[in-house]
């Protein structure tokens, strides 16, 4: 009996679920993703003006500093509202219901609303990929771990891969305490980090 695959970057073969062009786990992390982002977008509010205040409460003669806007944070609440906003377009243009406000609550509830059809087209993929590297960003710009600004962050090096490889202890610790990962899923032991390192000292000589 045929059956599909799921597109996305698996480590091994996954069968995509009924009706859908993803696997079972992909549905509920695409789900779960969705759900969380009217939450943490409205948190990231909170963070686009750096609250130096809130750290040091107690103004000190001579040590005043301006507050400043947190870029990571507008961005990641600006790149939310734009990329929900075209995926409802895309659903609206196919399936003819009008887009709701554009407010990333309403844009969340359509997209939810019409998930099953939307995940047994072809771009589920893209669509999943787009909505956890959302999710990935709101979380980075609320709560960054240390060191995590000055984290590399390069494309995976699997070939064909969409994935992005970062060096931030967040993303270490996804693909356990003892190797690296990538955003789509591929993931290497300890003994494999240093052709992994020189592969990505290439790609970062070849975009320079």
């Amino acid at each position: 009996m045929e059956f599909h695959s799921c597109p996305r970057n698996h480590a091994q073969e996954v069968r995509a679920a009924a009706g859908s062009v993803l696997c079972v786990p992909c549905l509920g992390q695409l789900e779960r993703n969705l759900r969380t982002l009217p939450g943490l977008h409205q948190e990231g509010l909170y963070h686009v003006l750096s609250a130096s205040r809130r750290r040091n409460p107690t103004k000190v003669s001579g040590s005043r500093k301006r507050d400043h806007l947190n870029m990571s944070a507008l961005d990641a609440r600006n790149n939310s509202l734009a990329v929900l906003e075209s995926w409802s377009c895309f659903v609206a243009e196919k399936l003819g219901p009008a887009v709701p406000g554009r407010s990333v609550p309403a844009l969340t509830g359509f997209l939810l609303h019409h998930l099953q059809w939307l995940t047994g087209r072809p771009p589920a993929a893209e669509f999943a990929d787009e909505i956890e590297g959302l999710h990935l960003e709101l979380l980075r710009a609320i709560d960054p771990e240390p060191g995590e600004h000055n984290a590399v962050l390069v494309a995976c090096v699997v070939v064909g891969c969409p994935g992005k490889i970062s060096t931030s202890p967040r993303q270490q610790e996804r693909a356990g305490k003892s190797g690296l990962g990538c955003s789509a899923g591929h993931a290497w032991e300890m003994r494999e980090l240093l052709a992994v390192g020189h592969l990505m000292n290439r790609q970062r000589k070849d975009a320079a």
